[in-house]
């Protein structure tokens, strides 16, 4: 769920249209030719013109982007943290549950007005639920009433692990009323989901 633009790209002495996608650790690219970039593999980076000239050991490619093209290179080239990625300001209501990572909780504790790792906070701005297996993702529905109106539920999962799934986890959201926004890789090992109340929803509590 990162950026997302249909573009002209050519690459190895051929041209195709389609849609590129600059994600957290990669650039996708899918159409008449099918491209999949490693960001830590690039060794150049230049906008120029509307195009963005990427080159890495295997090969290279120029993505015609546009007043994109900038964009797409500063953020490669000067990628969020981990927690601007999540969201997290100085003065948040943050709460951090079933969270395995003490860095994290140790970071987070340091940037929010107001924290707790023992039980969510009332009017939180953030929630942070770490699930281990898809049995514990019921606690999800009993987090919403701590959020507050704009606030973000983020449940953290490990990948690729059969005792849970990232479809295991859209489903326990979505059946605690929110709507999934963003998917962030939190670290080597987890993925985080952002949940948040729909619209209208919102909209009847302001």
């Amino acid at each position: 769920m990162g950026s997302e633009l249909r573009c002209k790209v050519r690459s190895n002495g051929k041209e195709a249209r389609g849609k590129a996608l600059l994600e957290t650790n990669e650039i996708i690219f899918r159409g008449e030719m099918r491209l999949k970039i490693p960001l830590v593999s690039l060794k150049s980076i230049v906008a120029r013109g509307g195009d963005l000239h990427l080159k890495w050991p295997e090969g290279s490619a120029v993505f015609e982007l546009g007043d994109h093209a900038e964009k797409w290179a500063h953020k490669i080239l000067h990628p969020k943290s981990t927690l601007e990625k999540l969201g997290i300001k100085p003065g948040l209501v943050i709460s951090t549950l079933g969270m395995a990572d003490g860095n994290f909780a140790k970071d987070v504790r340091r940037t929010a007005g107001s924290f707790s790792d023992a039980k969510p906070l009332r009017n939180s701005d953030l929630i942070f639920f770490g699930a281990e297996k898809a049995a514990e993702l019921v606690r999800a529905g009993q987090l919403a009433s701590s959020l507050a109106s704009a606030g973000a539920l983020w449940i953290v999962y490990p990948k690729g692990k059969q005792e849970i799934t990232e479809q295991q986890v859209l489903d326990a959201g979505r059946r605690a009323g929110f709507v999934d926004v963003k998917v962030v890789s939190f670290s080597a090992t987890h993925t985080a989901l952002k949940f948040v109340q729909p619209k209208a929803k919102r909209d009847l509590t302001l």
